[in-house]
């Protein structure tokens, strides 16, 4: 396909292209420079990134223009006319993402100055305009909102924060991500974790909290697993102990007859923890050595694979059958 005549560009959307790009169709960066000249009909967003008209950007040609300038496209021999730019490997994250999310705690994107763009720690670019660029070593696969690559809720959730001074406002999102059910907060630790925000005082009073809340919506997701894959019914939130003897530990759902445990992982890798991993090790082996089963389940596992998780289960119960009779322990409510 041939390149669309200079006076046709404006028909594209959204109404922007790269230095590259323009060169895809035969527009110079001269001839570019001369049309964004005062009272000219063009105008530069960002360095090598062109809005082909003179007016206010709006939110998306802001978030399409900070894409192009951080992102490295791999252009097609000619720019189709109507097909979405490409950014390589630049992605949304930060307070623009989860406004792109719906967050209801977001500010809207007409209100947010600046939009953080994740790109390789090796990209070479500096912050901009309305572009702040955000490096890192591993990049997240990203989503798609509206054709625009997103980073996930969680690493956006710490790009914003590592920016956020208000505290109420932390909170709200924090709390947002995980009541509404956007992503787990084991996720949201861990990201908070590995950017070394943990210990803010905007964080810190957050954290046990989200994890509260966490595990209370896991529990009524295993709740609803028993009764809607219609599982034995078992006994829920109990400490076993051997009869005359040592306390073995609390589970969150037990089934005697069996001898199946299944505890909730929701543990996070946070700093000072190494303690009470090693205790919750040392649980597990000596609940398997009385030839009590344990199965673990994770909150995402129960968000994204209900189904498979009540198989994993049900596959426990009926190997009980098989197994020498495990020791008799002593059921207490917790």
């Amino acid at each position: 396909m041939n390149p669309l005549p200079l006076h046709q560009l404006t028909d594209i959307r959204p109404r922007l292209l790269s230095t590259p790009q323009l060169r895809d169709h035969g527009v110079s960066p001269a001839q570019a420079a001369a049309r964004c000249r005062p009272g000219g009909p063009w105008q530069a967003l960002l360095p090598g990134v062109y809005l082909l008209h003179p007016g206010t950007p709006t939110s998306e040609e802001r978030l399409h223009g900070a894409l192009l300038y951080a992102g490295r496209p791999v252009l097609p021999a000619q720019f189709e006319h109507g097909t979405a730019p490409p950014y390589g490997n630049a992605m949304i994250t930060g307070l623009a993402a989860l406004a792109l999310y719906q967050f209801a705690s977001a500010p809207p994107l007409t209100g947010i100055e600046r939009i953080d763009v994740l790109v390789p720690r090796t990209r070479r670019l500096r912050s901009i305009g309305c572009a702040r660029i955000v490096r890192t070593h591993s990049l997240p696969a990203a989503g798609e909102i509206t054709g625009l690559p997103v980073a996930p809720v969680a690493r956006a959730l710490a790009d914003a924060v590592a920016e956020l001074t208000d505290a109420d406002l932390v909170r709200r999102l924090l709390t947002e991500a995980v009541r509404d059910r956007h992503c787990d907060p084991a996720a949201i630790v861990g990201e908070l974790s590995r950017a070394r925000l943990l210990n803010l005082p905007q964080v810190v009073d957050v954290v046990d909290s989200l994890l509260a809340e966490g595990r209370s919506i896991a529990e009524e997701r295993l709740y609803d697993m028993v009764g809607m894959y219609q599982l034995p019914d078992p006994v829920w939130n109990v400490d076993l102990r051997l009869p005359g003897g040592p306390h073995l530990g609390k589970v969150d759902v037990y089934w005697p007859d069996q001898a199946v445990a299944v505890e909730l992982n929701t543990r996070s890798p946070r700093h000072g923890e190494d303690a009470a991993w090693s205790e919750h090790v040392r649980k597990r082996e000596h609940l398997e050595r009385l030839g009590i089963t344990v199965v673990h389940l994770t909150p995402a596992k129960l968000r994204d694979s209900l189904e498979q998780q009540a198989m994993v289960v049900r596959t426990a119960l009926t190997a009980a059958g098989d197994r020498a009779p495990a020791a008799y322990v002593v059921v207490l409510p917790r």
